[in-house]
């Protein structure tokens, strides 16, 4: 499985990522050991979506950061969680 993740950082600042291993991933992220979101500790994962496919899963993480109107269709999604 591969997934696509949005975290919460400390400073309310959202972070989307990628992996294959979601579990590994997230202890990288709290341990302070990801450079993006070490300084923003502690971070919480609030969404993730998971494919099948290492393509889809890239794919959806390029146009979640690269179309400003994906990104809002998601945040309204997740709106309780952001919060």
């Amino acid at each position: 499985m591969y997934f696509v993740y949005v975290l919460k950082m400390s400073n309310n600042q959202l972070y989307i990522g990628f992996t294959p291993d979601l579990k590994k991933r997230l202890s990288k992220h709290k341990e302070g050991k990801v450079f993006t979101t070490r300084k923003y500790l502690p971070v919480k994962l609030i969404y993730y979506e998971s494919y099948t496919s290492q393509e889809d899963a890239k794919r959806r993480e390029k146009m979640i950061k690269r179309f400003g109107s994906t990104w809002s269709h998601l945040k309204k999604r997740i709106k309780g969680s952001i919060i």
